[in-house]
């Protein structure tokens, strides 16, 4: 009898633990800082006439004293329904860390850490060639019931060449990419809008690749999606502060849209994770190093993640002692979806995210 009873009891603990998500949007935005993340706007940055133009209605926007309530300024729902039911890691004013593993601190050797686990020193710039490194993308397109059912959708016109868009079979539509095939009437519009409206920050708008990864996710319903912006980044290293805070509450607003947009669909609800996060950082010990990061900016080593999902307990603004790693993310995605992810390297753990 005993027997049957610790049977019975190893089936009640184990089911009780069974993952539900099916699907996992991962979301980038390039190169937005951890110090807006968890205090939003930078009184310094925010008051300093070199960066911010219009300071009274950018602090009108973004300013308040205490810092809880800026960074619900800046990223109201990462800060209301994430904080709420997920986790956001990263705050190192609790010695809570998020941090890459690559040693140059710039986007290519970001992106390919967060999309295979491995911070390959070989990759040292952000020239257009194709990673010879397996992404998670690559690896999960090729698994049963996943093959055609992932996708990826970039500002940043580096993409197809991380991703290798050719060698992985992921679609990658990116930079100023006419998205072709049997287009619904949104999708037309798109096309006219990045061909007629150029970006003066980015190869296109931000908004352009939200919405037309939203109706790829309307039309195809992807399984694994890949989104990342770019306009944080450009902002910053033009030294426009104003467009770099209005460029992450943008981002944040399409979170919550796609968000919204999955909880009501049958297909995602309640199965869909989402992880958040960038590649890298930026300066803040000398002020104006805000504008940059590589290997001799420090402080761009440290970054955050944000996540929320079925799988994922809702511990909010992770306050404890502890540290992650970029390289982490990839393992974490596959791990999510039942897979063990290999591509020939050692790569990063898998976050712990119960």
């Amino acid at each position: 009898m005993k027997y049957l009873l610790l049977t019975v009891a190893l089936f009640i603990s184990s089911s009780a633990f069974t993952q539900e998500t099916e699907n996992v949007f991962v979301i980038m935005t390039d190169g937005l800082r951890w110090q807006e993340v968890f205090s939003g706007a930078d009184s310094v940055l925010l008051n300093d006439a070199e960066y911010t133009e219009n300071i009274d209605k950018t602090t009108d926007k973004f300013w308040d004293e205490s810092a809880n309530h800026r960074r619900e300024k800046l990223m109201p729902f990462l800060w209301s329904k994430i904080a709420a039911d997920g986790q956001i890691h990263g705050n190192r004013n609790y010695g809570n860390n998020v941090d890459i593993k690559n040693i140059y601190g710039f986007s290519y050797p970001g992106y390919n850490e967060v999309l295979t686990g491995y911070p390959d020193k070989e990759i040292d710039s952000n020239d257009k060639k194709y990673n010879k490194n397996v992404t998670v993308l690559e690896f999960l397109n090729k698994q049963k019931g996943y093959e055609g059912k992932v996708a990826a959708f970039t500002t940043w016109d580096v993409f197809p060449y991380i991703i290798n868009e050719p060698r992985s079979g992921v679609p990658v539509n990116s930079g100023v990419e006419i998205i072709t095939g049997e287009n619904t009437e949104g999708e037309f519009l798109l096309n006219d809008i990045q061909v007629l409206y150029p970006s003066l920050a980015s190869s296109r708008h931000d908004f352009v690749t939200f919405f037309a990864a939203k109706e790829y996710v309307k039309k195809n319903k992807p399984k694994v999606m890949f989104l990342s912006f770019d306009e944080t980044d450009e902002f910053a290293h033009e030294g426009k502060y104003r467009e770099y805070l209005y460029a992450a509450n943008t981002v944040d607003g399409f979170i919550k849209n796609i968000w919204e947009y999955c909880q009501s669909q049958p297909e995602y609800a309640n199965k869909t994770t989402f992880i958040i996060t960038t590649d890298h950082g930026r300066g803040d010990a000398v002020k104006s190093e805000w504008r940059s990061h590589g290997q001799k900016v420090a402080d761009c080593r440290s970054i955050w993640l944000a996540a929320i999902g079925p799988d994922v307990a809702a511990k909010g603004e992770v306050k404890t002692n502890g540290q992650f790693y970029q390289n982490q993310i990839a393992q974490t995605v596959a791990n999510l979806l039942g897979f063990t992810y290999e591509n020939g390297h050692e790569v990063g753990e898998v976050i712990n995210l119960d």
